[in-house]
């Protein structure tokens, strides 16, 4: 495998950007195919809502998120290119082990090993996108990589409320982890490892940093903790309401359902479709279309404004997610499907706007030597907090609701999650000043005053 430089023509990094986020949207598949098919796993199992929180957030997050700093400090040591093609085979096979699964405990086990196998595939990436583009271009960049949140969040519930449908929930998950397996010898061999800091300035340390040193930098720049903090209280409700939102729309919309959709081609509706098919099509089509556009949005702003104002990459997410607490708490009081469609759409958008700034700026502040490993800090900190406790939290307040208010406690489940985009916000709009001097200039060079953006 040879090493890619800077001087990679245009259609290159166009085909290797593509090729990470084809990679990126199979980890959302599979991470987030267990939305759409808790439906059927839940009635074959007998599991609560609570288990179900467990088994998709918590046993997902345990390993994840921590086993992705080890990896990390491996990727910025060795060959990034094979580190991912080694975890993108293993989430797969352990995507298929899940669907031998016969209970709560091997369904848990299951899901912790897929964990352990999308450690390796996130962090080192982002060090791949920030030696393929340049500074000005990085937010856009990582922004177009983070696609994979929601189109394979999309894909995986569209596709998982098909094969479901069609076949049964066991065949979805064989189905999804032999693609990835597939896809995984194609990846190794048209990616080429970058050239690490060519793109940073002369005299960038490349050689990887000990774990101390990378810590040791990270605690002198108080927005990198800001920005993972803030980022994790959104991703909260992010992971909440990707996991939750299928249920919700069967449970409180099931009957409306097939008449909303009736858009969707004849020759898409197998005969026996139910409400879990219909349920993922509305989904699945309000995830593509708001995410990707939140997405896009996000790293244009902060690609066009961020040469002269580096709190942009923390006050353009603040603003998002503050906009996203009254659309989303309309969105779901809405009794009319249709209106909960076009409701959904924006704050959508706005909630996943943060990635390209926020990564962007997390590439930024370190030098090449750390970036890897600092990405998968940010990672640990958000995954530990917003995956590994927002699917259960919604799972188990829903359970505390349903006394009370029966087959619309996922309702208020949710409403008392959007409070978390507040808490995200005010994180973010604290770092802002604090972006100019936390950014990374230059081994060689030392940063601008504090003044300013």
């Amino acid at each position: 495998m040879t090493t890619e430089t800077p001087t990679a023509s245009a259609g290159y990094r166009s085909y290797v950007l593509f090729a990470l986020i084809v990679v990126y949207t199979f980890n959302f598949i599979d991470r987030q195919i267990l939305g759409i098919l808790a439906i059927p796993i839940q009635a074959d199992l007998g599991l609560s809502d609570t288990q179900l929180g467990l088994m998709r957030g918590v046993s997902f997050a345990l390993f994840y998120s921590t086993l992705g700093v080890p990896v990390a400090m491996l990727a910025d040591r060795w060959n990034r290119v094979r580190i991912m093609t080694i975890a993108l085979t293993l989430w797969s096979a352990f995507t298929m082990v899940c669907g031998l699964a016969t209970n709560f405990t091997q369904m848990f086990l299951a899901r912790m090993a897929v964990g352990v196998g999308e450690a390796g595939g996130v962090a080192p990436a982002y060090s791949i996108v920030s030696d393929y583009f340049p500074p000005d271009k990085r937010a856009g960049a990582l922004g177009a990589y983070s696609f994979g949140v929601p189109l394979g969040s999309a894909i995986g519930i569209v596709f998982g409320g098909v094969i479901a449908t069609v076949l049964d929930w066991r065949s979805a998950f064989f189905i999804v982890g032999g693609l990835g397996i597939l896809i995984a010898p194609i990846f190794l061999l048209t990616v080429r490892e970058p050239k690490r800091g060519g793109f940073d300035a002369v005299g960038s340390k490349t050689t990887a940093a000990p774990f101390g040193e990378v810590m040791a930098t990270l605690l002198k720049k108080p927005s990198f903790w800001l920005l993972s903090i803030g980022g994790a209280f959104s991703s909260i409700v992010a992971y909440g309401m990707f996991a939750w939102m299928p249920a919700f729309l069967v449970r409180l919309f099931g009957d409306e359902l097939p008449g909303a959709m009736s858009w969707v081609p004849s020759f898409l509706i197998p005969p026996n479709a139910g409400p879990v098919l219909y349920a993922a099509y509305f989904y699945g089509a309000l995830l593509a279309v708001g995410g990707v556009f939140g997405i896009w949005l996000g790293g244009a702003v902060a690609d066009r404004y961020g040469a002269k104002f580096k709190g942009i990459y923390a006050l353009a997410p603040g603003v998002a997610f503050l906009l996203t607490v009254p659309l989303m708490i309309f969105g779901l009081n809405t009794n009319s499907l249709v209106t909960t469609f076009f409701a959904f759409l924006l704050p959508t958008a706005f909630s996943l706007a943060w990635l390209g700034p926020a990564l962007s700026a997390f590439q930024n502040m370190v030098g090449p030597s750390m970036r890897a490993t600092s990405g998968a800090t940010f990672l640990l900190i958000n995954n530990l907090i917003g995956l590994g406790f927002g699917d259960f939290f919604i799972g188990r307040m829903s359970d505390f609701y349903k006394t009370e208010f029966g087959n619309e406690s996922l309702r208020y489940s949710m409403l008392t999650a959007v409070g978390f985009y507040v808490v995200a916000a005010i994180l973010y709009f604290i770092a802002t000043p604090r972006l100019k001097k936390d950014w990374h200039y230059g081994d060689a060079q030392s940063a601008p005053a504090p003044s300013g953006g």
